[in-house]
């Protein structure tokens, strides 16, 4: 049962990371041309690693 709720947790924080990611591209994109990148691809990775080794 635990395990279950643990998943269905991660499945619903890698989906807002995935959401976060669309929300933040314009400004993803701006500051690409100055340089600097936005973390957000190590974040969606890492909450999808973690629903995947969970998940059944």
């Amino acid at each position: 049962m635990i395990e279950r709720a643990l998943a269905a947790t991660l499945f619903a924080l890698y989906q807002a990371t995935i959401a976060m990611g669309i929300a933040l591209l314009p400004l993803a994109l701006i500051t690409r041309r100055f340089g600097f990148t936005l973390p957000v691809d190590r974040l969606v990775d890492a909450t999808e690693r973690a629903y995947e080794h969970t998940a059944p």
